[in-house]
């Protein structure tokens, strides 16, 4: 067993890996940015090396091109000791990129490339099933759900993962300037959430599928679904909120000074899945959920205060010294 008190169950991690370009000086427009510093990302992939990070086993599953930037990424997943044979190669289409503006208060926007880009051409015959099959837990997002043949996809891994077993953890990872329209998001969105076991959304996310500003246990659990066993709302340094079948409740932030919130969302939920997939009880035992949540919140602060998400994404003695600090 690692120390940290990961599991040491495969989780694979399913959907975009791409290269975002931050800026080099924060709170200035893409168009003003003198510069930019090439960040591995993309939220599956982010996932899957927060859970090596902290002792874990983790597996991903995506296209890359077959261009410099995609051996690139594959090399960064392998140097980080994700298991890389979910990986296929396109050699028509580029690696996905994203240039991500940081605001003064380390907030994002982005601008994506991707005409179509290699992730999003990954195709249902493509996928390695015997290690979608040997996932304790399968994670996703909603981005892979855009176009086909990528959606495709990732409705056959859910299924096959499924049927084997695992457990389905689902993040939607709201990127609205990918999708033709708010309202196609929302419904695609929407279409597989009956499916998953555990779903985690950010504040700005429960405002944007449930149409209300309001962020409080009736909005939440408005998203609740018969086969959930964990929502989790998720509030920047405030924390989270989490709802389980007989209980719900919260858990207050770390206070750190965020630089570039990227990733911090991904740190939590890799985390977390770390933390429970040798023992899935944990989610109905509130006591020990606590804990956990308490860990994936330190998690998620430490990564906002480096820029990009991968270099930011924490190892255990980096937890352990911010949970000696207590919450803030």
């Amino acid at each position: 067993m690692a120390k940290s008190g990961a599991g040491q169950g495969l989780i694979v991690s399913f959907g975009e890996m791409l290269i975002d370009f931050v800026p080099t000086v924060s709170g200035l427009s893409l168009a003003e940015a003198p510069g930019f510093l090439k960040a591995p990302g993309g939220a599956p992939a982010n996932v899957a090396i927060a859970i090596t990070r902290l002792g874990g086993k983790a597996a991903f599953v995506g296209k890359l091109g077959d261009d410099e930037f995609g051996q690139m990424l594959a090399g960064i997943l392998k140097e980080n000791k994700v298991c890389t044979e979910g990986i296929n190669f396109d050699k028509g289409a580029r690696t996905a990129l994203a240039f991500v503006t940081l605001r003064d208060d380390g907030e994002r926007e982005f601008m994506f490339y991707r005409n179509p880009s290699a992730d999003m051409l990954l195709k249902p015959e493509e996928l390695n099933l015997n290690l979608i099959k040997s996932a304790k837990i399968f994670h996703y997002g909603s981005i892979s759900l855009i176009v086909e043949p990528c959606r495709s996809a990732h409705m056959k891994a859910m299924e096959e993962a499924k049927k084997a077993g695992a457990f389905l953890s689902y993040d939607p990872n709201l990127r609205l300037p990918l999708w033709p329209s708010a309202e196609y998001a929302k419904e695609q969105i929407l279409s597989i959430w009956n499916k998953a076991d555990l779903i985690k959304v950010s504040d700005n996310e429960l405002e944007f599928l449930t149409g209300s500003s309001k962020i409080n246990d009736e909005s939440a659990m408005s998203l609740w679904h018969p086969n959930l066993k964990l929502l989790l709302v998720t509030l920047g340094d405030k924390g989270c909120k989490y709802y389980a079948k007989n209980f719900k409740g919260s858990v207050p932030g770390y206070g750190v000074k965020a630089v570039d919130t990227t990733g911090a969302g991904d740190s939590f939920v890799g985390s977390l899945l770390a933390k429970i997939v040798d023992d899935l009880s944990i989610i109905q035992d509130e006591a020990k959920l606590k804990e956990v949540l308490k860990y994936a919140c330190a998690c998620g602060a430490i990564t906002t205060t480096k820029k990009g998400a991968i270099p930011a994404l924490p190892n255990h003695s980096e937890v352990l010294e911010v949970l000696k600090t207590g919450p803030k």
